[in-house]
């Protein structure tokens, strides 16, 4: 089931980033997803079908 994600939402991961925070914003989407850590400012890049499974809930 794809989940309706936006550009702008806050959401937590599964899995913490090496900083230690779960919560990330949404920065592109597409084919590929964008994130931005909100700890720490590090962008991550996953595609979407990793991205949907990896995202816990939408803040």
């Amino acid at each position: 089931m794809p989940r309706d994600i936006q550009i702008g939402d806050i959401v937590e991961l599964k899995k913490p980033h090496a900083c230690g925070s779960k919560e990330f914003t949404i920065t592109r989407t597409g084919a590929d997803v964008k994130f931005k850590c909100n700890n720490c400012g590090r962008i991550i890049m996953l595609d979407r079908e990793t991205a949907e499974k990896r995202i816990k809930k939408v803040l």
